[in-house]
């Protein structure tokens, strides 16, 4: 993991870079020579923090008109009737 350091002043004459940066390790982003701001891929994001995706965020990426999702059908004897005798 490369640990990669940007000025405040690199960072936005060169955004693409940093995040280029970030897909192979955390991007610091200093000011006056103090770390400020931590630039993290999603991935490393949630590994650091435990989140999950939910299904609803996922569904939101735009990706997502892409993927094949048909799940089977549980037929007509969902619900069955209740004996309260």
């Amino acid at each position: 993991m490369a640990i990669t350091t940007f000025s405040s002043r690199e960072f936005n004459q060169g955004s693409s870079r940093a995040r280029k940066a970030a897909s192979n390790g955390p991007v610091f982003i200093t000011d006056r020579g103090r770390p400020v701001h931590v630039l993290l891929s999603i991935e490393e994001y949630r590994k650091i923090t435990g989140k999950q995706q939910s299904m609803a965020e996922m569904l939101a990426m735009p990706e997502a008109a892409e993927i094949d999702f048909d799940p089977p059908r549980l037929g007509d004897n969902i619900f069955v009737p209740v004996d309260f005798s």
